[in-house]
């Protein structure tokens, strides 16, 4: 996943500057707006390719390889890489809920969406320590969307940044990869309760 994600960005972002003056804006032609959904599905999965500046393709290139070593780290199993798959399209979709958003492009959604799919599947680890780190995870992840105000408009201009940020972008990921991550875990394991799963932190102290 984190290779084709990386790949799939990196072709993009060097066929819209080839040959393009210096500082175009990359074409509307494959990123996401929620008015042509019904009509250009597509570009649910196209959208994440998108990157309109060189720092955002950067910055999310390092996210990626970041989200990449996570889930190295946490050893998920192939279920999870699925729900990370599956929440590739849905996140897009999850910002018709915002259609004042009329453009989007880029990974920052799906990546958070990898991370809250990393972070679930330790809940239900076997190891305390795994589920405490899976815990705090979201916890951060939990702290960071709501830094990052999402409730206070569709996008925000973050000191540093050379293009606006659409936090809820980030609000879309985190809940698509959870839920989707959540729905993976119970089916393997034959619907044991995410309430089973951190109960037994306390069990083994």
């Amino acid at each position: 996943m984190a290779a084709a994600l990386c790949t799939g960005s990196l072709i993009a972002f060097a066929l819209e500057r080839q040959g393009a003056p210096a500082g175009a804006v990359p074409s509307v032609g494959f990123d996401w707006q929620p008015a042509l959904f019904g009509t250009q599905p597509w570009r649910a999965w196209t959208a994440v390719f998108v990157h309109y500046s060189d720092r955002h393709l950067l910055a999310n290139l390092a996210g990626t390889f970041g989200v990449a070593a996570l889930g190295l780290a946490a050893r998920v199993p192939l279920r999870s890489v699925v729900a990370w798959a599956l929440a590739w399209p849905l996140v897009q979709v999850g910002l018709l809920l915002q259609p004042g958003l009329q453009h989007h492009g880029g990974l920052s959604g799906v990546l958070h969406a990898g991370v809250a799919v990393v972070a679930t599947h330790l809940l239900w680890s076997a190891s305390p320590t795994q589920r405490r780190i899976g815990l705090a995870v979201l916890a951060g992840l939990l702290l960071k969307l709501l830094g990052e105000a999402p409730w206070a408009g569709v996008i925000s201009h973050p000191p540093g940044w050379d293009i606006a940020v659409a936090p809820g972008a980030h609000v879309s990921g985190v809940l698509v990869g959870w839920v989707l991550a959540m729905l993976a875990e119970a089916a393997h394991s034959g619907g044991r309760s995410l309430r089973e799963a951190l109960g037994a932190i306390d069990a083994h102290d």
